[in-house]
């Protein structure tokens, strides 16, 4: 039997291969688990967006893993947990944000809670009664990254990257306005109130607004801005005016813009311009005010309805208004005059202010105004304290020329310019009254009804003589008239013989007539029948016409 030449493998190396083989296919499946596992964790690492804390007053509406964070209605990210802070003033809450929402973790960014909110603008966060409150955010213009925020309490009113420009405007306080109130132009509501703070000196208030585009364009360099808050009313010496621009500014304030017509091809504005804010509408749109010229008024009389910023006239223009109103005592006169001070702008009075100055060879200056209103007063220039509304007995400042005025002279060196008064026409009338009650007050009253007593007694005595003697004569002759008047009714009766004699009578008389119309007609025809007499052969007929 032929021997095996194959010698079987040795018993250690069989094992040792088949250990090596058995190994390599346990620890595959692991292996290859792990390295998917690990990439889907590196891979999940690479997709996490940045992790950022916001710190807000209360966590109303807050909740982990629930809470979530958008922008313009677009989830980007969700609160993973919401802690109280460590000085208990306030909670902080940790935002996991997504991948594509990197720019919001950087400085400037703002983050707020959406809830429902009744504001200047209007009602918003109407739709979180049903979905929950979720934190709005805003992404900053800077690119430094920042990972602590602190939460606005309420939402922005105009987010990153709205087109329109800012401005700045300067008011005395702030009114009614708020963040959020209406800035009208036309009253067409085309911006808003971002901001507003207190100036540094406290002597103001800086108010930011938004315009939005395209209707920025109409915001120019020479553009004026007034309060159109609630209802401006106003009752002066012009009378009762009313004015609003919406119920909701009306209800919430709002601003209202305009250029006036002077500067109507003003260059636009620039971002960040500052306007200021003027009170009204009118005050906002009047003409360049040019320079002042304080004026002063001694009126010895009652001022009662002439207040601060009534108008000043002349010769019936508006051009300046009364600052002051004070009581001042006379010691030469023993009286209390009423000293009224007020500020006038000449140049609204327009091209008659130019044409004066030109006619006098001077230009606008203190000396220049001085030689004028010289001129003027040394030709009857008076003020006058007129009433501007009877019904609210208002008053304002007219000044006029009164050519029969009394010649006064005129202080130029005094500062202010005080301007001479003449009294105003109800205390003329007055004057006019008091004279004519001092007439009636130096008649002899006593005396007249003295006279007139006696004249009434003597009359008296006649009509009771009138009434005792004449009155019965004459009550009898027109009882004697009345029987004469009733016989020749009776004698005039249709049956009466007496109306027959009459109207024979009167046939009679008739015939006589004609025969006398005849015999002139015949003496026209033959008037040398006076002379001749009638002929012989003459008949009847010759008397016939």
């Amino acid at each position: 039997m032929a021997q095996d030449t194959h010698d079987p493998a040795p018993p250690g190396r069989a094992e040792v291969r088949t250990r090596r083989w058995n190994l390599s296919l346990v620890w595959i499946v692991p292996i290859i688990a792990l390295l998917v596992g690990a990439s889907l964790v590196v891979r999940n690492w690479m997709q996490q967006g940045p992790v950022i804390s916001i710190s807000f007053a209360t966590g109303e509406g807050l909740e982990a893993h629930k809470t979530q964070v958008k922008y313009r209605s677009v989830v980007i990210g969700e609160v993973t947990s919401v802690e109280l802070a460590r000085d208990r003033k306030g909670v902080v809450t940790t935002v996991q944000l997504s991948k594509d929402a990197e720019s919001f973790a950087s400085r400037g960014a703002k983050f707020w809670v959406v809830r429902p909110r009744i504001g200047a603008g209007g009602v918003s966060g109407v739709d979180t009664l049903l979905s929950g409150a979720f934190i709005g955010a805003d992404a900053g213009e800077a690119s430094a990254p920042e990972k602590n925020f602190t939460g606005l309490e309420s939402p922005p009113p105009i987010t990153y990257g709205e087109k329109g420009k800012r401005f700045t405007l300067s008011a005395d306080d702030l009114g009614s306005l708020d963040i959020g109130s209406s800035i009208y132009y036309r009253r067409i509501p085309v911006g808003q109130v971002v901001s507003y703070a207190l100036r540094e000196d406290g002597k103001g208030v800086d108010i930011g607004v938004f315009v939005n585009a395209p209707y920025d364009a109409f915001v120019t360099q020479d553009t004026r801005f007034w309060n159109a808050s609630g209802v401006d009313v106003s009752v002066d010496a012009n009378g009762l005016k009313v004015n609003t621009e919406s119920l909701s500014s009306l209800l919430m304030g709002g601003l209202a813009f305009g250029t006036p017509p002077f500067a109507a091809n003003a260059a636009p504005a620039a971002d960040q311009q500052s306007f200021r804010l003027f009170a009204d509408r009118d005050s906002a749109l009047a003409p360049p005010s040019g320079i002042a010229q304080h004026l002063r008024f001694r009126f010895d009389q009652s001022m009662r309805g002439l207040s601060v910023g009534a108008p000043v006239e002349f010769m019936g223009v508006a051009f300046g208004k009364v600052t002051s109103v004070q009581l001042d005592y006379d010691e030469v006169k023993q009286s209390f005059p009423v000293m009224v001070e007020a500020v006038v702008y000449p140049a609204r009075l327009g091209p008659v202010h130019e044409k004066m100055l030109k006619a006098f060879g001077q230009s606008p200056g203190e000396e220049a105004a001085r030689r004028l209103i010289g001129t003027f007063v040394e030709h009857g220039l008076r003020a006058q304290a007129r009433s501007g509304n009877l019904i609210t007995g208002q008053m304002y400042i007219s000044l006029d020329f009164y050519p029969d005025a009394r010649k006064v002279g005129f202080d130029a060196a005094a500062q202010p310019f005080v301007i001479p008064t003449v009294p105003g026409n109800l205390d003329k009338l007055q004057e006019q009254l008091q004279e004519v009650v001092e007439r009636i007050r130096k008649l002899p009253l006593e005396h007249i009804a003295n006279n007139l007593d006696g004249s009434l007694r003597e009359l008296q005595k006649s009509l009771k003589q009138f009434n005792a003697q004449t009155l019965p004569g004459v009550k009898g002759t027109l009882d004697e008239v009345r029987k004469t008047l009733q016989t020749a009714n009776a004698a005039l009766a249709e049956d009466s013989p007496q109306r027959q004699k009459l109207g024979d009578t009167l046939e009679e008389l008739d015939r006589m007539s004609r025969s006398l119309r005849d015999l002139s007609d015949y003496l026209g025809r033959h008037p040398e029948s006076l002379i001749r007499g009638r002929p012989k052969a003459a008949g009847v007929d010759d008397l016939q016409p």
